[in-house]
């Protein structure tokens, strides 16, 4: 409206120049305030600030000093409106001063609001202006309490001052939100709108106007889109019903931010424009106009994203399919480089619309590329990218993991830089959780990482995130101000350093060097804002280095790589010139994910174009330079700390005390790139030779044999600390990782450091893991002579303090020793022989090979032979198994290989085969296991060309290989002609049904195989494996059959059955193939009626229902042979789990092991289970997990006096209508990258009596239950193995079924294994977890 139009104006005008006029200063200066609020009311800031100064000098001049309150309140307001806070801070503070002097309590309040305001307005435009926030927080604290003061005694005939208590809450939960305490935030601005209820304030109220706003955007942070998004329109109906242009702008700016959130660009510009309008009707808001328009080509150009990213989607779809065809040719590893591209295109994309989400299904696929890349630093790179996504997610558990899972792969290839980054993103992470000290001690090791490596830039990202851990969330000064010191004398010393980040162009990592540019148009993503980006520098050494062909295969990769020394810089860039206007209400910025150095926890995430690394397969160790003279094992020095010289490959027989060669912690020098399967050993010369070891599961084994000189850390004989018995400064000179914690032993004189971890099962100790280790470690430093006779030290008896450890130990036990602040007494009772072990560790030394810990490990275990050899999960490659080959070789026998879950490729088959037919062992049973392996179809061709196994091979497991359907002719060739041959494992190979017909037609009657194991392959048709259980059936000992998860059609059906009839089946493995209750019953009546042996039946996750479980129970005569039966992720609920009480009654009944996970028997069904387990059943084994969750439920449908075996009451339909609706906003896709399975709906039909215990306590019924079950527990006196996880069982309550589980029979042999959702109870000898499925025997 012009404001000639305006009456209340025109009136205001007339009134001024009258009190002029009769010369009334106080009326004059008075009527100048009202034209300058209504002027300030309709956007008109200039004109305003024009009548405020009239009225300030007039009252300056003419009136007593209380009067200039109003006018310095209206001042400092206009001024903050048009963000000139340099004069709204002089009229503010001015203000202030004036009501402190004049005892006035109500002008303190609105001085601190609006000081508040200012230095809140202030912090949001800065970068580090961690003072500014400082100060909003104590002058809004200041106004709350004033506030409520006012409230609760207002002065004589004035008002409540409620508006001004709501305005408070509202003030602190903005600034709670602004520093990331959404939580509190959300708790105070939904205290205001209590008050606003209980106060019964109008609904139209410009205070609950502001509350609205503000939760709405907290509840769009915490991604509650739903709640925001009701919060967000009613604040725009209030401020258009009042009139409030400015803020229904400005909640139409929230609502287009949260639509552009959930990727509704068309939503979002509407609502932008609906708020551009609003803005242009208001003069004097051309920031907010400016920012809105911005707003608008922000969302413009993420739709121009988007369409890109399903074009690359499109892409990365055609390049997963061409990557089939081009498994084991040449151009697999091209295929891999050409997907990890398009990958990184496709993360950047979904990160800059915020589509996090998509961001974490493209981080996962790019992993498992990076994975079969063998890229050892690349995917430590996209640990850090996934653990963003979930960080966005805000599911900060998962976020911490893989962070912490980044920061350990780049520590175990000595990546300092990568160490550094994963430190700041773990305390980022933490932060934002809520564990303030726990992210200031990560920052402070990111900065102490940075500080070593030389990296000026993480160097700047850390001291600003401890600075504003200080500032912000400790309130100390003093630290802060030496921060900010550090900060700014780092800027100054090192400037060009950070320029030439800046301009230094993008270097890749080996693989991505060859990836980077496959994209379709030939170039990268251009970033349509300002952003953080990270480069790669080489060394000068790599840029000579021969690069990488497309075409080369993955396995030669095994032979041919060279040693990149490469050292990453991340660079911050510098500040930009122009400021950025960013409103509280402002668009966030696409490089949200890649913050540059700022206010607060600043967020280094490397770029694209920076290497990544795998988790489980190493990549093969490099030479670097030949001449070099001393032996030095790199895998993962840098995990310690320590920065090795190139290694050289002779060892050398020197003391420790000899050796003048050490290497500080912090003296940077060339390591290898990739890392073997092994961590350093650090040694302290002590006199005499005496030595101080440490060890961690897979660090590299050195001896005074085997010594790096770069890894000791020596010192003076006189001042060794061991020579005088003080531990106390153990770690002063340890070269260890300070992060991990270490047990010291001591054997004669000797001292032997351990990692605490390596020797963990839950939470107690694994003695017999720890002796093994010890004894190992013990053998290394002995002298050569007697090294060389192969006789190792056999350890029964540890004592602490005088007192004997037993096999298991409660970590407390040895508390007080971790860190070295005491030790265990070691006593030798004996040497064994150990002749292959010692010919392990001579070839070692002969290739110039550091000896693999894990492997010497295994290769010490006294309870199997040397001549078998179970060397699996060693991290073994082609390139460091060679010793062992080499030693198996000169041992001649072998009867056992297990060489299970290492990364080994066809290169090791190949020289396997050499091994076997060179040696004079012609006949006798051999056992080979070679799954989960890096294998291809021509390692079975080995197998096939090495006539000794035709004779000898009785076990084959090449399962977990990709073998694909090329593996058929060698797969018929072995089974031909190994007529030894009786168990064949190819489960997960990637065969069809191509391959499983040349499998049936290479049978015969003559054939003696008994077991066969085909499962999770596809496609198969139902043809393939009916020819196949025809051939079976003709076999004369064939017992063992293993389908799971294959998909079995009725024709398949029916032919196991035949099968069934005719064969003595003794284990019948069938889980995931979907037969159904009427599949199962049919099979079942089959076994039935055939002469069987079954012992073993798996048919989990089948789709049965407790009709299955009725008719089992009635089959009495295939009850009788059962003793081991899995029925998990199955139906059955209360009903089948009756049934299953009278079936574990029966005397007949001979069942040991029983699985029932996942089945929804809820906690009655849990409860009579255990109530049947009575002195005569024989059940040791069972499996209870994930049938209900006690966190889910207030009220178990439970009474303790419900009879023993129920009528269930509600149906299968009954369960499904009275299902609870979820709140879209909690949903949380399943993290595929988990190891176990979190199933999160518990599903417990009531029983005959729920309604009778309705009104009972619930706490008293859960009591109750705890009770029942404690009891049913301690009465299963044969049970050795429960397991209760994942049904929600406190701490406590787990604590409390452990006590009764360790009473009775099981007193002194119970074991227990309580960690988060986990809860397994056991005893001494029975493992309850650690062993992987398949590799469990039977």
């Amino acid at each position: 409206m012009p404001r000639g139009d305006d009456p209340q104006l025109s009136a205001a005008k007339r009134a001024y120049r009258s009190a002029a006029e009769e010369g009334n200063r106080q009326e004059e200066a008075r009527w100048a305030n009202v034209i300058g609020d209504i002027l300030k009311n309709r956007g008109e800031y200039v004109q305003a600030l024009k009548w405020l100064r009239v009225d300030y000098d007039v009252s300056s001049k003419y009136l007593p000093e209380k009067q200039l309150l109003p006018t310095c309140q209206s001042l400092g307001e206009v001024y903050l409106r048009v963000e000139d806070f340099k004069h709204a801070l002089i009229y503010q503070k001015k203000h202030l001063e004036l009501a402190k002097d004049s005892n006035d309590l109500i002008e303190q309040q609105r001085a601190c609001t609006q000081l508040g305001r200012t230095y809140h307005e202030m912090f949001l435009r800065s970068e580090d202006d961690h003072y500014s926030v400082r100060n909003a927080k104590k002058y809004f604290s200041s106004s709350l309490k004033l506030a409520q003061s006012l409230k609760w005694n207002p002065p004589s005939g004035k008002s409540s001052f409620l508006k001004e208590y709501i305005d408070a809450h509202n003030n602190i939960g903005m600034l709670e939100m602004d520093i990331d305490n959404l939580d509190e935030a959300q708790r105070m601005l939904m205290k205001g709108l209590q008050i606003c209820d209980e106060e019964e304030v109008i609904e139209d109220d410009d205070g609950r106007s502001r509350l609205h706003h503000n939760l709405g955007k907290v509840l769009m942070e915490l991604r509650k889109w739903d709640a925001s998004r009701e919060h967000i329109e009613k604040d725009i109906m209030i401020c258009n019903r009042i009139g409030h242009c400015q803020g229904e702008a400005k909640g139409y700016i929230n609502l287009g931010e949260l639509h552009y959130r959930v990727q509704k660009c068309e939503d979002a510009i509407r609502c932008y424009e609906k708020a551009l309008k609003l803005a242009q009707s208001m003069e004097d808001e051309a920031a907010l106009v400016d920012q809105i328009s911005q707003n608008i080509e922000t969302v413009k150009e993420a739709r121009k994203v988007m369409d890109e990213l399903k074009t690359e989607e499109q892409n990365l779809k055609k390049l997963m399919r061409n990557m089939p065809m081009a498994r084991g040719t040449d151009s697999e590893r091209k295929c891999l480089l050409q997907q990890n591209a398009s990958l990184d295109r496709l993360i950047d994309k979904s990160s800059m619309i915020f589509a996090w989400l998509k961001h974490q299904g493209f981080a996962k696929r790019k992993k498992r590329v990076a994975s079969e890349l063998c890229d050892k630093e690349k995917l430590g790179d996209s640990f850090l990218v996934i653990g963003e996504s979930y960080q966005r997610l805000r599911i900060f558990s998962k976020a911490l993991k893989w962070y912490k899972r980044s920061w350990e792969t780049y520590k175990s290839i000595g990546s300092l830089e990568g160490q550094a980054l994963a430190k700041i993103n773990i305390g980022d992470v933490l932060d934002s959780d809520g564990n303030y000290a726990g992210a200031l001690n990560a920052f402070k090791e990111g900065y102490e990482i940075a500080l070593q490596a030389n990296l000026p830039s993480v160097q700047l990202s850390a001291l600003e995130n401890m600075h504003y851990s200080q500032m912000i969330r400790f309130d100390n000064v003093e630290e802060a101000r030496k921060l900010q010191l550090l900060i700014d004398e780092l800027k100054l010393t090192k400037p060009r350093e950070f320029e030439a980040q800046n301009m230094e162009p993008d270097c890749c990592s080996e693989t991505e060097t060859e990836g980077d540019d496959l994209s379709p148009n030939g170039s990268h993503m251009s970033c349509f804002q300002e952003t953080s980006k990270t480069n790669s520098a080489k060394s000068q050494s790599q840029n000579r280095m021969e690069e990488l062909k497309d075409d080369q295969p993955l396995i030669s990769l095994l032979h041919s790589r060279r040693n990149l020394t490469k050292q990453k810089t991340t660079c911050v860039p510098a500040s930009s010139s122009k400021p950025t206007q960013t409103l509280p209400e402002s668009m966030p910025r696409f490089t949200e994910s890649q913050q540059t150095v700022g206010r607060k926890r600043i967020r280094v995430i490397l770029s694209d174009d920076e290497g990544e690394m795998y988790e489980e397969v190493e990549c093969p160790r490099q030479r670097h330079q030949k001449d070099q003279e001393e032996f030095i094992a790199t895998s993962d020095e840098f995990k310690n700390g320590v920065n090795l010289a190139g290694p050289a490959f002779e060892f050398q027989d020197v003391s420790v005390v000899d050796s003048k060669c050490a290497t500080s912690t912090c003296t940077p020098l060339n390591v290898e790139e990739c890392s073997c399967p092994f961590k350093s050993k650090t040694k302290m010369a002590v006199q005499d030779a005496k030595e101080y070891r440490t060890s961690s599961t897979s660090e590299a084994v050195k001896s005074s044999n085997f010594d790096a000189n770069g890894s000791m850390c020596s010192h003076d004989v006189n001042e060794s600390p061991l020579h005088k018995h003080d531990t106390s400064s153990l770690n002063k000179y340890a070269c260890a990782d300070e992060n991990a914690q270490y047990l010291t032993f001591k054997i004669n004189e000797d001292f032997i450091q351990v990692e605490l971890s390596s020797c963990m099962v839950g939470d107690k100790l694994d003695m017999e893991c720890m002796k093994v280790e010890v004894a190992c470690l013990y053998y290394l430093q002995l002298p050569t002579e007697k090294r060389s006779r192969g006789l190792l030290p056999i350890i029964q008896h540890m004592k602490r303090g005088g007192r004997a450890l037993g096999t298991s130990e409660e970590i407390g036990t040895v508390k007080d020793f971790l860190k070295g602040q005491g030790w265990i007494e070691v006593s030798v009772d004996g040497w064994v022989q150990k002749r292959l072990m010692k010919i392990y560790l001579d070839s070692c030394k002969e290739l110039s090979e550091p000896p693999n810990l894990k492997l010497l490990k295994k290769l010490y275990n006294l309870e199997v032979s040397e001549d078998e050899v179970v060397v699996s999960d060693c991290e073994l490659q082609d390139v460091s198994i060679t010793p062992l080959l080499n030693a198996l070789q000169a041992h001649k026998t072998v009867a056992v290989l297990d060489l299970s879950h290492n990364s080994l490729g066809n290169g090791t088959v190949e020289k396997l085969q050499q091994v076997l037919t060179s040696s004079s062992q012609r006949y006798g049973s051999l056992i080979l296991d070679l799954h989960c392996n890096r294998f291809g179809p021509t390692a079975l061709f080995q197998i096939c060309e090495c006539p000794v196994l035709f004779a000898r091979l009785e076990v084959l497991n090449i399962s977990g290989n990709r073998l694909t359907d090329a593996c058929g002719s060698y797969l018929s060739t072995i089974l031909k002609n190994c007529k030894a041959l009786y168990s064949l494992n190819i489960e997960r190979c990637s065969i069809t049904s191509r391959t499983i017909q040349k499998v049936a037609d290479s049978l015969d009657s003559e054939s003696v195989l008994s077991q066969i194991c085909l499962g999770y392959n596809n496609p198969i048709s139902a043809n393939a494996i009916v020819n196949l259980l025809s051939k079976l059936t003709t076999l004369k000992r064939f017992s063992e059959l293993n389908l799971n998860g294959l998909k079995l059609s009725k024709p398949a059906v029916d032919s196991l059955c035949q099968l069934a009839e005719n064969v003595c089946l003794s284990t019948l493995m069938l889980g995931d193939t979907f037969i159904g209750t009427d599949g199962a019953l049919e099979l079942t009546k089959s076994l039935s009626n055939g002469t069987q042996e079954l012992l073993k039946l798996d048919l989990s996750s089948c789709g049965l229902t407790s009709n299955y479980i009725v008719r089992l129970n009635a089959e009495t005569s295939l009850i009788t042979g059962i003793t081991e039966l899995n029925l998990g992720g199955n139906l059955i609920l209360e009903e089948g789990g009756s049934a299953l009480v009278a079936l574990l009654k029966n005397p007949q009944c001979s069942l040991k092991v029983l699985v029932l996970s996942n089945c929804h028997l809820g906690f009655l069904g849990i409860l009579l289970i255990l109530q049947a387990l009575s002195d005569s059943c024989p059940l040791e084994e069972l499996n209870l997990s994930a049938n209900a969750d006690l966190d889910k439920h207030d009220t178990p449908p439970y009474d303790s006096t419900v009879p023993e075996s129920p009528k269930p009451v509600q149906t299968n339909e009954d369960i499904c209508n009275s299902s609870v609706k979820t709140d879209c906003n909690q949903l949380e896709a399943a993290d595929s990258e988990d190891d176990q399975i979190r199933i999160k709906n518990a599903v417990s039909g009531p029983s005959n009596s729920c309604m009778s215990s309705c009104h009972k306590n619930p706490y008293d019924q859960e009591i109750q239950l705890v009770q029942d079950l404690s009891t049913a527990i301690g009465l299963a006196k044969h049970l050795k193995l429960l397991d209760l996880s994942m049904n929600g069982f406190s701490l406590e309550t787990a604590e409390t079924l452990y006590s009764a589980w360790s009473k009775g029979s099981r007193a002194g042999l119970a074991q227990r294994h309580i960690q988060d959702k986990i809860v397994h109870l056991s005893v001494l000898g029975h493992k309850c977890c650690g062993v992987k499925s398949c590799c469990q025997k039977d």
